[in-house]
């Protein structure tokens, strides 16, 4: 299992599989051909179908724009058979011949992939990669998750986490503050200040709620306006951690070394999702965005309440479970409706993960790794128009409630 850090990318909205690893991907292909006079590239699958609202096209094209022109082809009926998410990238010289072409994958969280392997992701550096073992070692040894990340991790992981969890931060206020319409043909109102004033204006559990609903809100929206956040896993569930984090923080007053190894103890729930299963909504849809998400958010609420190994690992698995089935599909291609309320309603499910997991002694019938395995299997039983091509579910026919 890679490092956490390529669970938590610090990095532009909207979506980490549809905008920021097609930039990527273009950038690495520029940086091979810096002679070309001109380039190609063919979208395929869920990249293709909601490419533009994702403004797939937008990420490629300022990639190349400072060096040569780039013509974009759209193939959303040609799923290539590694990933939904294909790109095929043509250099030209002068003369339009092809000096070299270059099939890759967007594979979700800002990952890319050749067929097979995983690119420029260093080394394996977990020894396991289930949760139940982990969380015998934790039992055996006396230590929590965040100890084996840290085991794990070289020692720069803190400074990295330090600088994720201000990212979070900024994109909780920057949200807050923000008002107006959403970039794009549906006209969405940015909610969060609207939600953060009310909030306040009730008493102890609807504030409560309230607030997280706010938060998450403001990571969310921000995301779908191009704004800075950090996957977690992906730009299209970003707004879980951060808003029960910060909510944390704000209202229990826990110090920012303990919301770091907070994020440690999430970011090895959402990479064991990763390795063992997706965290792609073209392969798994939402559950493999949002769910994990949840586990990762209910994980690290759990830990800073003080709970058992067991205890977290429950709540990992309660948050994941009960997303189990839940289909991506984006209105219009935008990360927006209904992404950003999952992203609400999910900060509190991990919320509400926690209580139920502390009121128990964290023993229960089916594990975490289970829970994955099933996501993993239910992603491939979705049929393709449910995994992030804006043709089925809420994306199918979609008006408006008032025409």
């Amino acid at each position: 299992m890679k490092s956490i850090r390529e669970i938590y990318r610090i990095g532009q909205g909207p979506s980490s599989s549809h905008t920021m690893g097609p930039r990527k991907a273009a950038e690495a292909f520029l940086a091979r051909h810096p002679e070309a006079t001109s380039f190609e590239v063919t979208l395929y699958g869920s990249l293709a179908a909601t490419g533009k609202g994702h403004m797939t096209d937008v990420a490629i094209m300022n990639a190349f724009a400072d060096h040569a022109p780039v013509r974009i082809l759209w193939e959303p009926k040609i799923f290539l058979p590694f990933h939904p998410n294909g790109m095929l990238f043509k250099a030209m010289d002068a003369n339009g011949n092809i000096t070299e072409h270059w099939t890759v994958y967007s594979i979700g969280g800002g990952a890319l992939a050749e067929e097979g392997k995983t690119l420029a992701e260093g080394e394996d550096i977990y020894a396991m990669d289930s949760l139940v073992d982990i969380m015998h070692w934790c039992e055996r040894t006396g230590r929590s998750y965040w100890e084996y990340v840290q085991m794990c991790e070289d020692s720069s992981l803190w400074d990295y986490l330090s600088e994720v969890w201000k990212t979070m931060e900024a994109a909780v206020v920057r949200g807050l503050d923000q008002e107006g319409v959403l970039p794009g043909p549906l006209n969405l109102r940015r909610k969060a200040a609207s939600y953060y004033i009310k909030a306040l204006g009730y008493k102890d559990s609807l504030r409560s709620r309230g607030l997280v609903f706010a938060y998450a809100l403001a990571v969310s929206e921000e995301n779908a306006s191009g704004g800075c956040i950090v996957t977690a896993p992906t730009c299209g569930s970003c707004g879980v951690i951060p808003a029960v984090l910060y909510h944390l923080q704000q209202n229990r007053s826990f110090s920012e070394m303990r919301i770091l190894r907070a994020l440690a103890t999430a970011g090895l729930i959402g990479n064991i999702a990763r390795t063992k299963a997706s965290i792609s909504g073209a392969e798994v849809g939402c559950q493999g965005e949002v769910g994990v998400a949840c586990a990762m958010a209910s994980a690290a609420a759990t830990q800073l309440f003080g709970g058992s190994p067991a205890q977290i690992e429950y709540a990992a698995e309660m948050g994941l479970e009960h997303h189990l089935g839940m289909t991506c599909d984006p209105v219009c291609g935008l990360v927006q409706i209904p992404c950003i309320e999952r992203n609400a309603y999910a900060a509190a499910r991990a919320l509400d993960a926690n209580i139920y997991s502390t009121f128990t002694d964290g023993s229960h019938r089916v594990s975490f790794d289970k829970v994955v395995e099933v996501m993993k299997q239910t992603g491939h039983d979705l049929p393709s128009l449910y995994k992030e091509t804006g043709e089925g579910g809420l994306a199918k026919d979609y008006r408006p409630m008032d025409e």
